[in-house]
């Protein structure tokens, strides 16, 4: 259970990401959106490679490594995504952009079971389908 701390701070930490990007990107004296995801994540990765120093994780051998290429990948997805999630939350109001977004979880679930032969049971079904209704509730104006 040592993830779920982890996973809470994740939560509450994140969950502060889109009101203080719209707020920083929208109104009379606003940032660029991509201005906007390039100082964050510029922090992001000062924090980071902060991070990996202190463990002293040689990072740079896993450039090398066999599964970089699917590390790769999902840089080049995140960036996508950071990018036009900022977008949209400088173009509509967090209340629906957020939970659209976070169909990612969803979608990452689906993904999960159909291709990482991750297990399907009714349990899923129902957050999945629970999970795309609640979406659908909030971001319906």
């Amino acid at each position: 259970m040592s993830y779920l701390p982890w996973a809470i701070l994740a939560l509450l930490a994140y969950s502060l990401v889109p009101p203080l990007m719209s707020v920083a990107t929208t109104g009379s004296v606003r940032m660029p959106s991509n201005v906007a995801a390039l100082f964050a994540n510029t922090i992001l990765v000062i924090g980071t490679v902060l991070i990996v120093v202190y463990n002293r994780s040689e990072a740079l051998t896993y450039v090398s490594h066999p599964t970089f290429k699917y590390v790769a990948l999902a840089g080049i997805f995140l960036t996508v995504g950071i990018l036009a999630y900022y977008r949209s939350l400088s173009l509509g109001p967090v209340s629906v952009v957020s939970p659209i977004f976070g169909m990612f979880l969803v979608l990452s679930s689906v993904i999960g079971i159909a291709f990482l032969d991750e297990s399907l049971t009714a349990r899923k079904v129902a957050g999945i389908g629970l999970g795309i209704v609640a979406v659908y509730l909030v971001s319906v104006e």
